[in-house]
């Protein structure tokens, strides 16, 4: 049996990191030739301000008192240069963001693996093809970009990362030191004559990363004072800057300046998801080539932003986030970024409309580049009898194209170019997707091949090993015939020679391969199936009916409740008239009372809002104040069995009681401390991660009997969860945890009204009880439902208040007790224990389910890795990539993290770049979020596995204060 959860680990691995080979490969390709427009460009430098975190609607709109933030910024809009909003792309993250502005592409998705911290493949830039590039700034965001740059001519100045707190008093501070090192830089130019050559050679850059506005943004919320003076600031610092450029080089007029922002920012102070307020940028140029304001009468756009920005009446000019850097490349005459995919805004361009065409002509020829490199790459690696060319761009097309566009600009037909240059780099970028998504089905199909035989030989096993189904099935047994292994070792000889004489990677050989041990395990179980359908032709079909529906509604709501949160609601709310339509209600009426009563108040939560909401203190403080209420009412009634409660037990129990008192505290005075501006006081930091490091191991010292330890566990994690709570989701543990206390008498219940065994106090059973395996019994129909009540409980203890699909659920305020200084990394960790703890107490009152009704966790095990399974396999289909955002991306990584989780609790012993710049954002939103829906039931999986470890070594361990520890083992 171990053997066979090893090769199901395994298994789930592969079938996890498939969605990554399918949907998160790279599509950057390499081996173009540069491409720069022939023309002389009308800038020698080119200034770029970035504004992290900075909204399009709060730079643009005026104030209560209708004077604008930044006054400096509008005065340009109206009377120097172009202006516009830039649409970013999902994910709406710092490293993704500048990527799109200064490469051209939307980020790579496998840079995912690295936190968006490094580049995971080697991409051409603009700092790159630049012959000099000055930045200042984040130490998270200059090093990226020159670490890709070939030679030594990016040069990064940066401060120290601990600079970087949400705790602080004056987050602008960061701006300002931007402000003043590029002011000394130019001052210590003038006495540097090897420095001051350089500055006046051409095609250079100077990069100014603002992040004062994002940080003050995560701390404060954008509709903060702080936030919107800010923007003023950086206003001011931009026309200091301005203005020394001007001086410095004498006004000659060869500088360009552009002003823009990697991301927005949502109203609750997070980012990362595709929201109007996140996707939504400002775009401000001005200087060398750049259009003066055009006033106009009349815009049609889809948005009421015009009007309510008081800006009507000046040309507004959109455009997507890649399209700055081809922009900025023939502003200065530096090549275009060999992966850049954005297309060249010519009505920012002041300049003759023969460079507007040179210059879009030089933008469909370096596209094109790209889809030729790709082309080839898969036309090598592909047998020519199965090789399938992009019909919309034939070598005949692209010659005609190009053909027309040269003599278009030779009779000076120049808008002509100009639209004809972007009807090929529409193709151009289809045909990149097309090879890109190439091997898409034929990955996808093994994967699913392999799905189906794995759910199959699950539940064979079941059927075979843990259940009385074929029991009173009479059989012969057949002698083994040698076809049925000689047939399946051919078939993967043959599939590894296909997959050899194309030169696949090796990964291809795992999904390919995987299929056939797989299915050759199903067929050898074939009596099984013989004797399966025999037996169930022997129930009447009315029931088989009936219970396979019910299968399948309950599957269907589970898969409905990643997409729609109010469907945890409607099945808590089943669950909670489910005794009163059995006997249950006649037997057991207070617990039947208690399970509807926290049933309902569970099926509140997924009604709450998950992001949007602000931090509310007093209901954190409630929550523990109605811990201490449980302890206090649980204390006494424990200390009157004299028998079974000893000092040493209360003496934890009062720890307990002292942890969560001292969490209030730490919330509360952090809060205030951070509201005056002072910062994270050292001592609740070390109270706070004090607290986190002794939540496993305090429980340990308790009583192994069910009911205290299970009690103990709860009041130990309450603690640490306090602490990482910033309003309702507070409570939320509480009340799954009474609801799971209430399960564990409900399912007593149940057994001993079906008279397999008699009920038991859980004061009285211990977690070391149950050692000898004879007492497990086999599998009845009712322990199916068991099992889909973990996976339910389950799905609820990860979506009751949050969703990790969607990164900007996520508050930062959440790790402010730990920490104030931004670490994406340990922060990400926090959170994610944050997340992990419903979970684990979910697992430790399963393993008190298993323990009292007498049911081997391997076998229930297998029935929760079907139903994981068949989840996960719908996910699998539901990925698509076209629809919203929100149809998308949502699904996938949750599938994949509930898969995993499941996996491992019941055991016993878990750069994908639109290739079309225009294609709506809500597609990319789609895409991802599908994909995280199977991510997450993948990995639910898996991880289940190991919560599992962590909930028996949490419920059988015994330490003792004093003297040698004991171990409490199943």
């Amino acid at each position: 049996m171990l053997l066979f959860f090893t090769l199901g680990l395994l298994i789930h691995f592969v079938f996890f990191a498939s969605i990554f080979d399918i949907y998160f490969t790279s599509p950057l390709v390499h081996g173009m030739t540069p491409q720069f427009t022939p023309l002389p460009p009308p800038a020698r430098r080119l200034v770029l301000f970035v504004a992290d975190g900075l909204r399009a609607d709060t730079l643009y709109e005026l104030d209560e008192n209708g004077t604008s933030r930044a006054p400096f910024i509008r005065n340009i809009i109206m009377h120097e240069g172009s202006w516009g909003i830039s649409h970013t792309r999902v994910p709406t993250e710092s490293r993704p963001g500048h990527v799109a502005l200064i490469a051209g592409f939307y980020e790579d998705v496998s840079a995912v693996a690295k936190g968006w911290k490094e580049n995971p493949v080697e991409f051409d830039s603009l700092f790159n093809e630049s012959k000099y590039t000055w930045s200042w700034g984040s130490p998270d965001i200059l090093p990226m970009f020159a670490k890709g740059a070939s030679g030594d001519h990016v040069y990064t100045y940066s401060y120290d990362a601990k600079r970087e707190d949400f705790g602080a008093q004056d987050a602008t501070k960061l701006d300002t030191w931007v402000f003043d090192n590029v002011k000394d830089f130019f001052r210590h130019a003038r006495n540097n004559q090897s420095l001051f050559s350089k500055i006046n050679e051409e095609k250079i850059v100077f990069f100014l990363h603002l992040l004062g506005i994002d940080t003050n943004g995560h701390a404060h919320r954008p509709s903060s004072r702080d936030y919107k003076d800010n923007i003023k600031k950086v206003d001011d610092g931009v026309k200091e800057i301005v203005s020394m450029f001007n001086h410095f080089y004498g006004n000659d007029g060869k500088t360009t300046f552009i002003f823009t922002s990697d991301h927005g920012m949502t109203d609750w102070g997070s980012h990362g998801a595709g929201h109007p307020s996140e996707t939504l940028t400002p775009l401000v140029t001005w200087g060398a080539g750049i259009n003066y304001p055009q006033r106009v009468s009349a815009q049609q756009f889809d948005d009421s932003f015009l009007k309510e920005w008081r800006l009507e009446n000046w040309k507004r000019l959109d455009v997507n986030q890649a399209d700055i850097a081809p922009l900025m490349t023939s502003l200065i005459g530096v090549p275009f970024p060999l992966n850049s995919v954005g297309i060249l805004p010519v009505d920012y361009l002041n300049n003759t409309d023969l460079f507007k065409a040179e210059s879009m002509f030089t933008n469909a020829v370096q596209i094109l580049e790209q889809f030729k490199v790709k082309m080839t790459q898969k036309k090598e690696v592909t047998l020519p009898f199965l090789f399938t060319p992009f019909k919309l761009l034939s070598d005949s097309k692209q010659f005609n194209i190009l053909r027309k566009a040269r003599s278009y600009i030779k009779h000076r037909k120049f808008d002509e170019v100009v639209s004809l240059c972007k009807e090929l780099i529409h193709l151009a970028l289809k045909g990149l997707s097309y090879y890109h998504t190439y091997d898409r089905f034929f990955l996808g199909i093994n994967v699913v091949i392999g799905f189906v035989g794995w759910i199959s030989y699950a539940s064979l096993l079941i059927i075979k090993s843990h259940s009385n189904l074929i029991k009173g099935v009479s059989k012969e047994v057949k002698k083994p015939s040698h076809l049925l292994p000689c047939s399946f070792v051919a078939i993967g000889i043959l599939v590894a020679f296909f997959l050899l004489i194309q030169a696949c990677p090796w990964t291809y050989y795992v999904y390919g391969l995987l299929p056939v041990p797989i299915w050759y395990a199903v067929l050898r179980e074939f009596q099984v199936v013989q004797d399966l359908v025999t037996s169930l032709l022997t129930y009447p079909l009315s029931h088989f009916v009936g219970y396979l529906l019910v299968f399948t509604l309950g599957i269907e709501v589970l898969v409905l409740s990643f997409f729609y949160r109010y469907m945890l609601t409607a099945g808590l709310t089943a669950f909670a008239v489910w005794p009163f339509l059995t006997r249950l209600w006649t037997r057991a009426k207070v617990t039947s009372l208690s399970w509807a009563f926290f049933s309902v108040l569970l099926a509140v939560f997924p009604l709450m809002p998950v992001v949007g909401r602000k931090p509310d203190i007093s209901l954190v403080m409630g929550a523990g104040l109605l811990v201490l209420l449980l302890s206090l009412c649980v204390v006494t009634s424990l200390m009157k069995r004299k028998d079974s409660f000893r000092k040493e037990e209360l003496l934890v129990h009062l720890l307990q009681v002292l942890s969560t008192v001292l969490s209030m505290y730490v919330v509360y005075s952090t809060q205030s401390s951070l509201l005056r501006k002072q910062g994270l006081p050292l001592m609740n930091q070390v109270i706070s991660w004090a607290t986190l490091a002794s939540s496993l191991f305090v429980p340990l010292l308790s009583s192994p009997a069910v009911f205290q330890r299970l009690f103990s566990i709860l009041l130990s994690l309450m603690s640490t969860y306090l602490l990482l709570s910033t309003g309702y989701e507070a409570v939320f543990p509480l009340v799954l945890s009474c609801l799971m206390f209430v399960w564990i008498n409900i399912e007593q219940e149940t057994l001993q009204q079906s008279g397999v065994c008699c009920k038991q106090k859980l004061t009285s059973i211990q977690f070391s009880y149950n050692t000898d395996i004879t007492q497990f019994r086999q599998l009845y129909l009712d322990d199916i439902r068991r099992a889909f009540f973990l996976v339910f409980f389950l799905v609820t203890a990860f979506f009751g208040t949050g969703n990790i699909a969607s990164i900007n659920s996520f508050d930062l305020a959440s790790v402010y007790c730990f920490l104030t200084v931004f670490s994406p990394f340990m922060m990400g960790a926090l959170m994610m224990w944050k997340i992990l703890i419903p979970f684990v107490l979910v697992m430790c009152a399963f393993e008190a389910v298993q323990l009292t009704t007498q049911l081997s966790s391997k076998s229930l095990f297998l029935i929760v890795l079907v139903i994981s399974d068949i989840m996960a396999l719908h996910f699998f289909f539901l990925v698509k990539d076209y629809g919203s955002w929100l149809d998308i991306g949502t699904r996938q990584l949750l599938a994949c993290t509930a898969w995993l989780f499941i996996y491992i609790s019941a055991s016993p012993n878990r750069l994908w770049i639109p290739s079309d710049p225009e294609l709506d954002l809500n597609l990319l939103h789609a895409i991802r979020a599908c994909i995280s829906h199977y991510v997450i039931v993948m990995s639910m999986t898996i991880f289940l596995v190991f919560l599992n470890g962590l909930a028996q070594l949490l419920t059988t361990k015994k330490l003792r204060l004093c003297g040698k520890p004991k171990s409490h083992f199943m």
